[in-house]
C-alpha cells in the first residue's frame, strides 16, 4: 500500500494540513511540519513527528469546536495554528441484547469485567514501534455496513455508551485482514463478556485498532502483522445480535472513526485489499 510522503519543504517554519483533510469530530488528520526536528503539541499534549515531518492527530466524537497545534522549532519563534473542528451527526440505535453481553447474569458480568478492563488498559499502555500509521489503510472485511461510529445504542431500553467503531456484517468464519502494519498488543485467550474474542493492534504513533466478536484469532500478543495478513475469523462472540466485524480505532486514547480513516468501500479499495491478502 502506498505510504503518504511529506510535501516539499517550505521556506519558513510551517504547520501544513492538506486541504483534503477534514477537521471534524471523529476524524484522524494527517499533516506535516517543517523543520521536521521541531516539537509539536495538540492542546498542550505531545504529538509524535516522523523524521520527514509527518504527523497524525485525532478528534473524538465529542471534541470541542476548536483545537490548537503549537510547533516549537529548535531556533526561532513558535508557530501556532488554530483548528476549527466541524460537528458530527450521530444516530440512536435500539439493540435487542442485554448490557451484560455474554455473561449469564449481572453478577457474573460484575465479577468478570474488572479483569477484562485491566487487560485492555495494560495493552493500551504497551509501547511499540511500527510505521503502519503511515500507510493507506484497507478494509479488514468487506460487506454491508451495519453500524456506524458515534451512534448511541439503547440495549433493551437501557442507554449505553456511544458506538465507538464501524460494523460490517459478515458470516462467521470470514477472514479478518490487518488494515495496516502493526504489533498485536492483546489477543484474548478467552472470550470477553462484551467484546468476545478481542484483538488489539498498535500501528504506531499512538494509533491502534480493536477488533471484536471474532470466532477465532490466528495471532498472539506480541506478533508483528503486515497489511493484508489474515489475523483471524469474524464471528458472533460477546455482546452481539449477529455475526459481524466490529472495528474501532484510537489515537492517543481518543476514539476516532475507523470508517473515516479507511475511506469508502469502493471497488478500488476492495481490489487493494484482495491484492494485499
Amino acid at each position: 500500500s502506498t505510504t503518504p510522503t511529506a510535501p516539499a519543504q517550505p521556506s519558513v517554519p510551517t504547520i501544513s494540513i492538506a486541504p483534503t483533510q477534514r477537521l471534524a469530530q471523529g476524524a484522524l488528520v494527517r499533516g506535516s511540519i517543517w523543520p521536521a526536528n521541531s516539537t509539536l503539541t495538540l492542546n498542550g499534549a505531545p504529538v509524535l513527528v516522523a523524521p520527514n515531518g509527518l504527523f497524525i492527530i485525532g478528534f473524538d466524537r465529542d471534541a470541542p469546536a476548536s483545537a490548537t497545534l503549537r510547533m516549537v522549532p529548535r531556533t526561532g519563534a513558535p508557530v501556532v495554528r488554530q483548528l476549527t473542528i466541524a460537528p458530527g451527526q450521530w444516530a440512536i440505535q435500539q439493540i435487542n441484547a442485554p448490557t451484560r453481553g455474554a455473561a449469564r447474569s449481572d453478577a457474573e458480568f460484575e465479577r468478570r469485567r474488572p479483569a477484562e478492563l485491566a487487560q485492555m488498559g495494560a495493552a493500551r499502555r504497551t509501547v511499540v514501534t511500527s510505521d503502519g500509521w503511515r500507510q493507506r489503510f484497507i478494509w479488514p472485511v468487506r460487506g454491508r455496513i451495519s453500524g456506524v461510529f458515534g451512534s448511541q445504542r439503547v440495549y433493551q431500553g437501557v442507554p449505553g455508551s456511544y458506538h465507538n467503531g464501524v460494523d460490517v456484517a459478515a458470516p462467521t468464519g470470514t477472514p479478518l485482514l490487518a488494515p495496516a502494519d502493526g504489533v498485536v498488543i492483546l489477543a484474548a485467550t478467552a472470550p470477553f463478556t462484551l467484546e468476545g474474542n478481542l484483538l488489539m493492534v498498535d500501528h504506531g504513533a499512538g494509533l491502534s485498532s480493536v477488533f471484536m466478536h471474532n470466532s477465532r484469532l490466528d495471532v498472539r500478543t506480541g506478533d508483528i502483522v503486515r497489511q493484508g495478513q489474515v489475523m483471524g475469523l469474524t464471528g458472533a462472540t460477546g455482546r452481539v445480535t449477529g455475526p459481524h466485524m466490529h472495528w474501532a480505532m484510537r489515537w492517543n486514547g481518543v476514539k476516532i472513526d475507523a470508517q473515516a480513516v479507511v475511506g469508502p468501500m469502493t471497488a478500488a479499495s476492495t481490489a487493494a485489499a484482495a491484492a494485499a491478502a
